[in-house]
């Protein structure tokens, strides 16, 4: 075995694949920095260059890619608020607000020490574990996926908000709208309203960016200053200070290493609650728990260690079974026919040398991706220093474009925009929006393997399972966890004036819930015209839905009366968000009369000009300069489809 790691070791490092390793890493690094793009993407795009490479280059170039994405996410996730990709979704929580207070650098420097720690970890327990890992692996079948699903959507819906009744009732709408287009079981078009467009169900790169992206910039521009709240000269905070923080919660990081490692192996589901999972862990593990959501090191140092660790867990079943652990890890397989590899026993035996070669690669990139984005991290935290203007219309850019390279169609830009709306409406009122993207991504892997449980199982069977008892007992605690936090929230905020508070507007909140609660009333009672096998999930999560619903309504309605009582009136820019989402509606019409290529440059210049109050050579130049990028890197590079206009085609 000695040998076999000293060869595949011997592979990486010489040329030319050191070389393709080096590419990948920085390619990586792009694609997990801009939202809309991720490993998965990288790995689509990349895949068909490696047909006329040797294995260990062809792995070498885009398992280096893949593995930096998690890293890099960090940045979008820190300072607009935006996951860069599905596994930075709770670094989002601490990290951002930690931008705000001024602490980019700070955030920056422990994700990143974390991150690669994490890598290194999970590369090194990919290299021990591989023999020993089939019983493990193999223990899991279809009840605890399901379970492991609905413990996914506890956590994240009882730890992302103040109220974990509001967390589950957009945890089952995310379910609920996972369920438009054709049913897993039975080919049955469901909740599409005649809309060809969704019959494959929702497009989740243009819903995630919307959901996240348009209501942060729509606070910048709002705003009109920059990400931090505190002026540069106020801020103490360093690189250094994060890497201290990292070092100081060095137990931490080795846990939640290990959860990733462990929640990667999960065949299909463990990029996407991966990051939560730790989240979870870390808030229920820790004493004190007042700055969570507020900027606390702790709530980003979990998540990023734990979701570069996955990668090394990922490939496990990937390699040893040719499961793969994860979407990406699909194309990787890919990459092995390519190649003319087959996963299973000959990846542990005759080509042992492959397999170590990609835990050098996974355990090199990701100490060199953290060790660039250190390098780069001071200048990066500059950028929220920054007045807001000038950052919003390129950030747009790659909004727009992310969202338009998922299908190539219009219905992906009117996509951004209405969960854009949709975004805004629940940040006012304080409805948190990380379940909602969970339950969707979640929604089609619970369905099948609730469907598979039905016709496998008796209930009582497969609830007795050993591995079933463990994930329900920590759903049950997670929940009564949280029920006991909001008792003594509630008991702490009879004596704190509700403006001092984070409480939800029940002016916006109200509306929201309603409206839930009307479409779960619709979907159970549309669910009993079909089939059992597509109506057994839409009635599963539409009747505790209604519950849900119900119970915030009334949960408002308290907010409703001690708001009066307390004389509190909350304050929203509505004038300002209109005029915002307005001038992102022109951008897509005047897509679709001129296409992207002159549109994005127009709405550059006329923001800047008349929005950013810049000069009009200024807007020029920054309009030309997008323009110029747009052309380069996706005309030429990406050879993206543009949306053949009304005057140019």
């Amino acid at each position: 075995m000695l040998e076999s790691a000293w060869t595949g070791l011997t592979l990486v490092v010489q040329w030319p694949a050191i070389g393709y390793l080096f590419l990948g890493i920085l390619i990586g690094l792009y694609f997990g920095a801009v939202p809309g793009l991720s490993g998965l993407v990288g790995l689509a795009i990349m895949l068909p260059f490696t047909f006329e490479m040797d294995p260990a280059s062809a792995f070498a170039f885009l398992l280096g890619m893949f593995a930096v994405t998690t890293t890099s996410d960090t940045i979008a996730s820190v300072l607009l608020g935006i996951p860069g990709t599905a596994s930075s979704q709770a670094t989002v929580l601490d990290g951002h607000p930690m931008a705000v207070r001024g602490e980019a650098a700070r955030a920056f420097g422990a994700a990143f020490t974390v991150s690669a720690i994490g890598g290194v970890i999970g590369a090194i327990f990919l290299g021990l574990s591989i023999p020993l890992v089939r019983p493990l692996v193999l223990s899991f079948a279809s009840p605890e996926f399901f379970l492991l699903g609905v413990l996914g959507l506890t956590l994240v819906g009882s730890l992302s908000g103040g109220s974990i009744v509001k967390g589950l009732i957009v945890a089952t709408l995310g379910l609920m709208l996972s369920m438009v287009g054709y049913a897993e079981m039975g080919s049955i078009a469901r909740y599409h309203f005649g809309v060809n467009y969704v019959l494959e169900g929702l497009p989740l790169i243009p819903l995630v960016l919307g959901l996240f992206a348009v209501p942060e910039l729509l606070e910048l521009a709002v705003r009109g200053d920059a990400i931090s709240k505190v002026p540069k000269e106020q801020t103490r905070s360093s690189l250094m200070d994060g890497v201290r923080d990292a070092r100081r919660h060095w137990w931490l990081v080795l846990r939640c290493s290990a959860i990733g490692i462990y929640v990667g192996m999960l065949p299909g589901i463990g990029g996407s609650i991966v990051d939560w999972v730790a989240y979870g862990h870390v808030v229920q593990s820790s004493k004190d728990k007042s700055m969570f959501g507020k900027g606390d090191v702790r709530g980003v140092i979990a998540p990023e260690a734990a979701n570069n660790a996955m990668k090394g867990g990922a490939l496990i079943p990937t390699i040893a079974f040719g499961i793969p652990g994860s979407a990406p890890m699909a194309i990787l397989l890919g990459a092995f026919a390519i190649q003319g590899l087959t996963p299973g026993p000959a990846m542990l035996t005759t080509q042992l040398h492959i397999t170590f070669s990609l835990v050098w690669t996974l355990a090199i990139a990701n100490i060199i991706g953290a060790g660039l984005l250190m390098v780069w991290a001071n200048q990066l935290a500059k950028l929220t220093f920054i007045k807001g203007h000038l950052i919003i219309p390129a950030v747009v850019l790659f909004v727009f474009m992310g969202a338009w390279m998922n299908g190539n169609q219009l219905g992906d830009l009117l996509t951004l925009m209405a969960f854009g709306v949709l975004g805004f409406v629940m940040k006012e009122s304080g409805l948190p929006r990380p379940p909602l993207i969970l339950g969707i991504i979640l929604g089609p892997i619970m369905e099948n393997a609730l469907f598979i449980t039905n016709q496998a199982y008796d209930l009582i069977d497969w609830m007795l399972r050993p591995a079933c008892l463990v994930i329900v007992s920590l759903i049950v605690g997670t929940i009564a966890y949280s029920l006991w936090g909001g008792y003594r929230r509630s008991l702490k905020a009879r004596l704190t004036p509700v403006d001092k508070m984070k409480t939800y507007d029940w002016r916006w909140s109200l509306p929201v819930v309603l409206v839930i609660l009307a479409w779960s009333i619709y979907a159970v009672w549309q669910a009993f015209a079909w089939p059992f096998d597509a109506a057994m999930f839409p009635i599963a999560v539409g009747v505790p839905a209604i519950v849900l619903s119900l119970l915030g309504v009334v949960e408002d309605g308290r907010c409703r009366v001690r708001a009066r009582a307390d004389g509190y009136v909350a304050n929203h820019d509505v004038r300002g968000a209109i005029l915002f989402l307005s001038s992102l509606f022109f951008l897509i019409g005047a897509t679709v009369v001129l296409g992207q290529l002159l549109a994005l440059p127009l709405f550059i210049f006329l923001y800047l000009v008349f929005w950013g109050r810049c000069s009009w050579s200024f807007a020029l130049i920054y309009a030309a300069g997008g323009g110029l990028f747009l052309y380069l890197m996706f005309d030429l590079l990406v050879h993206v489809v543009w949306y053949p206009s009304l005057l140019f085609g």
